[in-house]
């Protein structure tokens, strides 16, 4: 078996921190998403960096793949040291979209994690009722907000007359995000699992929805958040910005003295919700100033710090 080093998968070093990490999967994500990327092999890449940050998001899971990391030699199987076992609840949980596909066989055979549920009672029994099938499906901002269905691709385990396993069967729908889903919702298909023996029900499908992180905005209930970096000078005097939002940009008026970390509601322009309203957008300002500036520019720096009256830390000698 293969190790799997999901550092490289990320672009990261080994003991890179969890911003770090976030920030090469929002990257990753959305670059491989199959529903937007134009890069070759863009779903099995998109499932390689899904499993990778479901492995390195948490400080514990980390800890536990870095143990491992320690007995793989380059260049030849990798067995994991004796006597060792997951120390989660049961392995690693299905909490990341990897559309119709499986985890890797490294992630399952070191880690565990199969999707699908074993029907009840023996599947060589006739009259069972079939598999339910449960599986990830990312699902982009842009996507909560569409009126149109989306595709979705899995597969169903078939058994025989008599209980025994045949090879998978291929499926694809045209499924409806629902107005209001959210991270981890969990939605039911019926009949749309795998099918029953000796002409029982079909079981269902269950759909866990995972919002694919996006490069601009942090979700927060149904609301938005974007961070808006300003200029000093643009914070100090008020200018008009051009703002993405998930339907188009906007010209968002900042207005004189705004102040690093205010934020700026602006109505309609977030996710929607059970009642089909949406939230709100809300704009974080967040000042920056050049990393280099030429001597005339540092010259106009030191001459505002010579005629502005105005000390941020007055608060402390009271």
């Amino acid at each position: 078996m293969e190790f799997k080093d999901y550092y490289k998968v990320l672009g990261l070093e080994p003991g890179a921190d969890d911003k770090a990490i976030k920030t090469a999967y929002r990257k990753l994500a959305r670059k491989y998403h199959p529903d937007v990327s134009k890069e070759k092999n863009a779903e099995n890449q998109f499932k390689e960096v899904a499993e990778a940050y479901e492995v390195l998001k948490t400080a514990e899971k980390r800890a536990e793949y870095d143990e491992l990391r320690q007995h793989a030699q380059q260049g030849r199987p990798f067995q994991p040291p004796p006597g060792w076992q997951s120390r989660g609840n049961g392995g690693f949980s299905d909490s990341f979209g990897s559309g119709a596909g499986e985890y890797s066989d490294f992630f399952e055979s070191i880690f565990g994690g199969g999707r699908s549920r074993r029907p009840q009672g023996s599947a060589r029994s006739n009259g069972r009722r079939g598999q339910d099938v449960e599986m990830e499906l990312p699902v982009l901002l842009e996507e909560t907000l569409a009126e149109e269905a989306k595709k979705v691709a899995f597969q169903v385990p078939q058994y025989s007359a008599d209980g025994q396993p045949q090879a998978a069967l291929n499926k694809t729908l045209n499924v409806k995000i629902p107005a209001g889903v959210s991270d981890g919702e969990r939605i039911r298909l019926k009949g749309q699992g795998a099918p029953g023996l000796g002409g029982a029900a079909n079981g269902d499908l269950y759909l866990i929805i995972r919002l694919v992180p996006h490069p601009l905005f942090d979700v927060e209930a149904h609301n938005l958040i974007i961070t808006v970096p300003l200029t000093p000078w643009e914070a100090a005097l008020g200018t008009k910005v051009a703002v993405p939002t998930l339907t188009g940009k906007i010209n968002l008026t900042i207005p004189a003295n705004t102040q690093s970390g205010q934020r700026l509601r602006v109505k309609g322009k977030g996710l929607v919700n059970k009642l089909g309203e949406r939230g709100d957008l809300y704009a974080l300002f967040k000042i920056v100033i050049p990393r280099q500036t030429d001597e005339q520019t540092r010259q106009l720096w030191a001459q505002l710090a010579e005629t502005a009256a105005f000390d941020p830390r007055a608060e402390w000698s009271k």
